[in-house]
């Protein structure tokens, strides 16, 4: 459980940790493969969100699922992604958090994760949460917190 006195800062900067789902580059189940693959190389994330007509939270998409599919035993062809869709090569397992999600679930996911996508009671994709904009909360913090809290070192137990 993370301590009143950090939760209380860290809400001070709550409104800045979501990006919403229309800032955050996307692509549909159905997009052609080379469509996803140009995407992803333009706005040089390493994963972004695969969505359906509604807006529902499908999956998860990184340049390597794409080439991948790309690879010959000697050779790198575009060929393959012409045939292939979204939804062939998405990853469908991964973590997301709800919209009401709590401040320790966040940061328990976002160690192994540099986001976690957010997702309505429907599955609607709100957007994402990202280690960066977390740590650039916890930097506000460590440099912050003497100046609201009387800190003073605890008693060691010899």
């Amino acid at each position: 459980m993370i301590a009143k006195s950090i939760q209380d800062m860290l809400a001070e900067k709550e409104n800045g940790f979501l990006i919403p789902g229309d800032k955050v580059a996307s692509v549909q189940e159905d997009n052609p493969l080379t469509h996803a693959f140009l995407l992803l190389t333009k706005v040089r994330y390493s994963k972004i969100p695969v969505l359906d007509g509604q807006s529902h939270l499908l999956g998860l998409l990184t340049i390597p699922m794409i080439t991948n599919k790309m690879i010959e035993l000697d050779d790198i062809s575009q060929q393959p992604l012409q045939s292939l869709i979204v939804k062939d090569v998405m990853q469908t397992e991964f973590d997301t958090v709800k919209d009401d999600a709590n401040m320790d679930e966040v940061l328990h996911l976002l160690v192994d994760n540099p986001f976690v996508p957010v997702v309505d009671a429907d599955n609607v994709f709100c957007g994402i949460l990202t280690r960066r904009e977390m740590m650039k909360a916890f930097n506000f913090v460590a440099h912050n917190i003497e100046n609201k809290y009387d800190v003073t070192k605890k008693a060691s137990k010899e």
